[in-house]
């Protein structure tokens, strides 16, 4: 499974990915393709997206934590990795 999740996507790449997706919501990609195409995709949206497309991508994996996040530019969230974990921060509490 892939989710992908954009600030905005060029329109070429955008109607790209509804050949393999399905788009809930603006710019919010889910699919369940396999994992050789996964990659595919993965490695063809790294290419082609510039960097204010602002993008997560989530690959599901065979191994602990059992998920991959990748990102594409500056988006709304950041990723920060602890323990091994790769987590997303939703905000930054002040001390």
């Amino acid at each position: 499974m892939v989710v992908v999740v954009a600030n905005d996507l060029p329109p070429a790449v955008r109607g790209r990915m509804k050949l393999w997706f399905t788009e809930p919501r603006a710019n919010i990609f889910v699919s369940g393709i396999k994992d050789s195409v996964a990659d595919d995709v993965i490695k063809y949206l790294m290419k082609s997206c510039p960097v204010s497309s602002g993008v997560l991508i989530f690959q599901r994996i065979n191994k602990a934590p059992g998920f991959k996040i990748w990102s594409i530019g500056d988006s709304d969230k950041k990723i920060t990795s602890d323990f091994g974990y790769q987590l997303i921060i939703e905000k930054i509490l002040e001390k």
